[in-house]
C-alpha cells in the first residue's frame, strides 16, 4: 500500500480498493507466430487429442487452392508424421503443419512441389524432401511464399487486455527484416507494447538505431537441440563475439543434456550479466548449483505444468519428474528467476501461468512437484521485471515510468485465484492501452 501526491491538473481515477500493479512483462514469447496463430488451424492438444480426430479435421479442409496452415501438432496424436501421412488426409491443397515446439514444419507433397518450383530448386539444408520435414527455415519459407508478417493490432490489444505492456520476443530467427517490421508496427500504433527483440547474431552488427526507446535489441538466441548439438568451439566463439559487443546470450534448454552443454560453454567463455537460460525444463540438483555459480538468470514457463503436465507424466522418465519446471528451488538457490508464456507455443495468458506456479496442477488435475510451488506474490513477480533485466523488479513509486495495470479486485481476493483475475486497465509509459470500462 502506498500513496502518491496529486500533481496539478493530474487525472485521478477512483480504483475502489482494487489492485494497481506495474504492468506485466512477458519475458519470452513469439509475437509474429502468436498473431499468425489466429489465422491457423489447431492440430494438437487440447483441441485435437488423437489421430482419428486430426484425420477428420484435415479431410474437412481438403479443398481449395490456398495453403492450409496448421499449428500445435504433437507426436502424442499420431507419432512423427511426414508428408506421406499428410497426403493421405490432405492431398488436394498445399498444406503445412507446425510442431508445437516451433522449429519443425511438416509439408505435404503438393506444398513441396510449389516450394520446389518457386525456389529454383535451391532448397535449404533444413528440408528433407522424403519426409517433408522443414527445420529452422522460417525466413526461407516466408520468402518462397512471398508472405508478409501479420498485422499485430489485434494481438497487441489482446495482450494489453491481459495487463501486458512489455514484451520480449525470443524467436531465434529474428533478423533485421523483422526488427524493421516491428518498429513500423510501433510507429503505426499497431504494436502498443515496448519490445525487446532477441534473435540472430546479425542483429548486433547492424549499427541499427531504433526510432524510439520503445524497441531494443536483446540477447543472441541460441536454440539447442539435443539430437544435433552445435560445435562446442563455434558456440564459444559466438558467445565471445556477443559479449564483446556487450550483448548477452539466451540458451533454449529443455533437456538435461542441452543444459549441460549450455553451462559448459558459458563456463568456458565466462558468463556476463544478462546471460540467461530459457525454459530450464529439467534441472537436476547439481545443475542448480552450476546455474547459481555462473550467475545466470532463468526464464521459466510455469504454464507448461498446467498445459503439458499430463503429457509430461507420460513421456518423461519418472526420475526426472522432480526436476521439471522448478520454481521454489531456483529461488532457494538465489537463482534470478523471471517468467514468460512462450506464446503461441503456450497459452498467452500470464495469469494462468502464475496460478500454475502456485498450484503446480495440470489440466487433468495432477499436482506435479508441489514442493516447487511459489507464493502468489512470487508468481506475480515473475512477470514484473524490466525488459533488459527481467529479474529486476519494477515498482510503483515516484519517478518510475508509469507502466501499470489495474485489476478488477483487491489483492487479498486476487491472490486466492490468480487465474480468475481480470484486468480493467493497462498503461504503458502513462499511455492507456487497454480500458475495459470505456
Amino acid at each position: 500500500m502506498g500513496k502518491l501526491p496529486r500533481l496539478t491538473e493530474e487525472e485521478v481515477i477512483d480504483a475502489g480498493g482494487r489492485t494497481l500493479l506495474p504492468c506485466l512483462a512477458d519475458h519470452h514469447l513469439h509475437l509474429l507466430a502468436l498473431a499468425a496463430r489466429s489465422e491457423s488451424i489447431i492440430c494438437g492438444p487440447p483441441e485435437i487429442n488423437n489421430e482419428a480426430a486430426l484425420a477428420d479435421l484435415l479431410k474437412q479442409h481438403d479443398h481449395g487452392d490456398l495453403w492450409f496452415r496448421g499449428v500445435a501438432y504433437h507426436e502424442s496424436i499420431a507419432g512423427i508424421i511426414d508428408r506421406h501421412w499428410l497426403d493421405q488426409h490432405l492431398s488436394e491443397r498445399p498444406a503445412r503443419i507446425q510442431h508445437r515446439g516451433g522449429r519443425l514444419w511438416i509439408i505435404n507433397s503438393k506444398g513441396l512441389a510449389i516450394l520446389n518450383s518457386t525456389s529454383n530448386k535451391k532448397l535449404p539444408p533444413g528440408l528433407s524432401w522424403d519426409s517433408g520435414h522443414l527445420y529452422d527455415s522460417d525466413a526461407w519459407l516466408r520468402q518462397q511464399l512471398a508472405s508478409t508478417p501479420p498485422d499485430l493490432s489485434r494481438t497487441s490489444r489482446e495482450l494489453a487486455g491481459l495487463g501486458i505492456g512489455l514484451i520480449t520476443d525470443m524467436t531465434p530467427q529474428n533478423d533485421p527484416f523483422i526488427v524493421d517490421f516491428l518498429n513500423s508496427q510501433q510507429q503505426n500504433n499497431n504494436l502498443l507494447q515496448d519490445i525487446l527483440i532477441a534473435g540472430q547474431p546479425s542483429l548486433s552488427k547492424l549499427g541499427w538505431q531504433p526510432h524510439s526507446d520503445r524497441l531494443k535489441i536483446g540477447p543472441t538466441k541460441i536454440h539447442l537441440q539435443e539430437a544435433n548439438l552445435p560445435d562446442f568451439d563455434e558456440i564459444c566463439e559466438l558467445i565471445a563475439e556477443s559479449h564483446i559487443e556487450d550483448r548477452s546470450v539466451a540458451f533454449h534448454c529443455v533437456t538435461e543434456i542441452e543444459l549441460v552443454f549450455a553451462l559448459a560453454v558459458l563456463a568456458k567463455t565466462q558468463s556476463i550479466n544478462g546471460d540467461r537460460i530459457e525454459h530450464a525444463s529439467i534441472v537436476p540438483p547439481h545443475l542448480l548449483q552450476s546455474i547459481s555459480e555462473l550467475g545466470l538468470a532463468v526464464v521459466t514457463q510455469p504454464n507448461f505444468i498446467l498445459e503439458r503436465g499430463d503429457q509430461y507424466l507420460k513421456d518423461i522418465n519418472f526420475k526426472e519428474i522432480p526436476y521439471l519446471y522448478r520454481g521454489k528451488s531456483f529461488m532457494d538457490q538465489e537463482i534470478r528467476l523471471a517468467g514468460g508464456t512462450d506464446a503461441p507455443f503456450g497459452t498467452a495468458n500470464p495469469w494462468l501461468a502464475m496460478q500454475a506456479a502456485v498450484s503446480r496442477c495440470s489440466l487433468g488435475g495432477q499436482v506435479i512437484n508441489h514442493s516447487e510451488a511459489l507464493t502468489p506474490e512470487q508468481a506475480v513477480s515473475l512477470f514484473l521485471g524490466e525488459l533488459q533485466d527481467p529479474t529486476k523488479l519494477r515498482r510503483l513509486e515516484a519517478g518510475a515510468v508509469a507502466h501499470m495495470c489495474l485489476l478488477d479486485r483487491n489483492w487479498h481476493q486476487a491472490r486466492q485465484a490468480l487465474n480468475n483475475v481480470e484486468v480493467i486497465a493497462t498503461w504503458r509509459a502513462g499511455q492507456l492501452i487497454h480500458d475495459s470500462v470505456n
